[in-house]
This record gives C-alpha cells, sequence and structure tokens, in this order.
C-alpha cells in the first residue's frame, strides 16, 4: 500500500483516539509497552499543540509540495554540525510549525516560512538566507537555538522560540520519538496538514484533495 496513504491512515487512527478519551485509554492499554510509549507520546502532543492553536479561514490556507525527506535530513545534519542543536529537535520543530513545510500560511501573529520566523527575528538569526527556503530556515532556527540556550539547556532554548510550556513538551516529543527511531521521521513526513477552522476540522493536503 502506499506510504502516503497508510500515513494518512494512521494519522486518523490518532485523531479519532484524541477525541475520545476512553477509546484512547482502551486501545493504549492493549499497546505492547514500545508502541504504548510512541503512541502516548503522539496523542499527548497533538493535544497540547491543538489547544494552542486559533482557529483559521479556509480561505487563508496556502499549502504546498515540501522539500524531499532525504534533502531535509541532510539539512537538519548540516545545521547540527554547525551548531549543536540536536537534528531530532530541528526536524520535530519543523513537523510542529508546517509539517515540514506543506503548509505555506503565514500565522496569525505574522510567522513566516516553514521553521515559522517572526521577521524581525529572521533579520536577527537568519544568516541573510531566505525565510521561506527549507534549508535557509532550518539554519536560522538552529542559530536561534544555539543562541537562546541549546546546548545548556534545550528546554529554555524551545521556549524562547515559543513561549509555551506545551509546546516545548510537544516538540520534545516527537523529537524524542524522531530520535529513536528514524523510520518515525519519514511516518511523520507522510503526515497530512489538518487544519482548525470555524467549522471543525478540515483535511487541506493529502490524497483527494486537489
Amino acid at each position: 500500500m502506499d506510504v502516503v496513504l497508510l500515513g494518512l491512515y494512521e494519522q486518523r487512527i490518532y485523531r479519532l483516539l484524541e477525541r475520545d478519551s476512553r477509546l484512547s485509554r482502551a486501545t493504549l492499554s492493549r499497546l505492547p509497552n514500545d508502541l504504548r510509549r510512541v503512541a502516548t507520546d503522539f496523542l499527548t502532543a497533538h493535544r497540547e499543540l491543538y489547544r494552542l492553536t486559533p482557529p483559521i479561514r479556509v480561505s487563508a490556507i496556502r499549502v504546498g509540495f515540501p522539500r524531499p525527506a532525504a534533502e531535509l535530513l541532510d539539512d537538519y545534519r548540516e545545521a547540527q554540525r554547525r551548531f549543536g542543536v540536536p537534528w531530532n529537535v530541528l526536524a520535530a520543530v519543523n513537523f510542529v510549525e508546517t509539517k515540514f513545510g506543506k503548509l505555506r500560511s503565514s500565522s496569525a501573529a505574522g510567522a513566516q516560512g516553514p521553521m515559522q520566523f517572526m521577521p524581525a527575528t529572521w533579520r536577527r538569526y537568519g544568516l541573510g538566507g531566505n525565510v521561506h527556503d527549507a534549508h535557509d530556515a532550518i539554519l536560522g532556527a538552529a542559530n536561534y537555538l544555539q543562541e537562546s540556550g541549546v546546548p545548556r539547556d534545550l528546554r529554555r532554548a524551545l521556549h524562547h522560540y515559543n513561549p509555551s510550556s506545551s509546546y516545548v513538551d510537544a516538540v520534545l516529543r516527537y523529537a524524542r520519538r524522531i530520535g529513536a527511531d528514524r523510520t518515525r521521521f519519514f511516518g511523520l513526513y507522510n503526515w497530512q496538514v489538518f487544519v482548525k477552522t470555524p467549522s471543525g476540522d478540515r483535511r487541506v493536503t493529502g490524497p483527494g484533495i486537489p
């Protein structure tokens, strides 16, 4: 079966469990220990991020194709070598912010690009690059996180990136799973963009979407 379709099935299962705490508890209790820990991290992270996300009008949503997964991995590793930020943390930030660049809209606050930089922050840490270019944005994010506390205090650095303990916790949960098993990165890469709108959640990328 197509890996993109498998990713969508996986995503839909998680979304069903997120909405039904009774079903979620019953399902988690029946999983093997390793898989239960992964599923718990994914469910908890998504719930935390969903609470932080304001509704957005469908007309304001812009999407596009992400940079190929192998090229993103090269970018994360280059950034790790240059700035000491773990590659899996950069991947988790990229996933949380824009699903690896699939979501192209600016945030309600005006953050831009695949790593979602405010213009003033980009001018300071973007190394003269293009905020909408994935390679440049990843290096800029690593530069910013290093200046904000990596490697001394990763949690503090992420809090500078987005001053929310829920955001920090969610990024670290995804990063832990990506770092423990690189195939999780490829799995998440094939997840689609669901956005919270005033009339409910809506999928805007993936199979069946023009």
